[in-house]
């Protein structure tokens, strides 16, 4: 049931660092967590674990999934999987591909632009239109879900969109997109903090809380 006129909070976990993060690859959806990555999943499920929340949402790409399950054996929470917070789609053609690759480079590259450029696309991968629609779906379902705590285990440049949807509001563009991601880093199971608030002068919106608490 939807309630959208009550106040809740949403925990972001960035998921633990994957194998591909440390690769000279293009990241692949398929991409499981590294050794490192399984001991941040862990760490962030004990820190999770202190937390009172209702309802536990998780990317279905394989590194959020694995740590989204890490926190759900800690907590008794069982994930629940939802596309809206998967990571950016690159373009197909790329995923797992070396750096070395020229062709993958110079794909990459165009399709980088297209993240800042409104109407660009390369091939099959997600552009800025894309990319902000997709945030405001993500925090349209936060809003509308009934449950006034979350834990959502997502990725890094999506979870750096949604904040920067939040922060920026109407003043978000594309050149305002890409110096938000130039000069917001974020650390594998980095905790960033959402709060809706109804009962504020502006209206009911959300607010940034804490960011990449690591």
């Amino acid at each position: 049931m939807a309630d959208s006129n009550r106040d809740k909070v949403v925990y972001f976990v960035r998921h633990g660092q994957s194998e591909d993060n440390v690769a000279p690859v293009f990241q692949s959806p398929h991409s499981p967590l590294s050794a490192v990555g399984r001991q941040q999943a862990e760490r962030i499920a004990e820190r999770v674990s202190h937390l009172s929340f209702d309802a536990l949402l998780a990317s279905p790409y394989q590194r959020a999934k694995e740590t989204a399950d890490t926190i759900g054996k800690i907590t008794g929470k069982a994930s629940e999987f939802v596309a809206l917070v998967t990571e950016r789609v690159k373009p197909t053609s790329i995923n797992g591909k070396p750096y070395t690759d020229a062709k993958a480079q110079r794909t990459w590259r165009a399709w980088e632009h297209s993240l800042y450029t409104p109407g660009m696309r390369v091939e099959d991968g997600e552009n800025y239109d894309d990319l902000i629609t997709r945030a405001e779906k993500a925090l349209a379902l936060l809003t509308d879900r009934a449950e006034p705590s979350i834990v959502v285990v997502t990725h890094g440049y999506f979870l750096r969109t949604i904040v920067a949807r939040v922060i920026l509001g109407e003043a978000l563009s594309g050149d305002t997109f890409k110096h938000f991601h130039t000069v917001a880093c974020m650390e594998n199971t980095g905790l960033t903090v959402l709060r809706y608030q109804v009962g504020v002068a502006e209206g009911p919106c959300w607010r940034l809380w804490i960011y990449n608490d690591h």
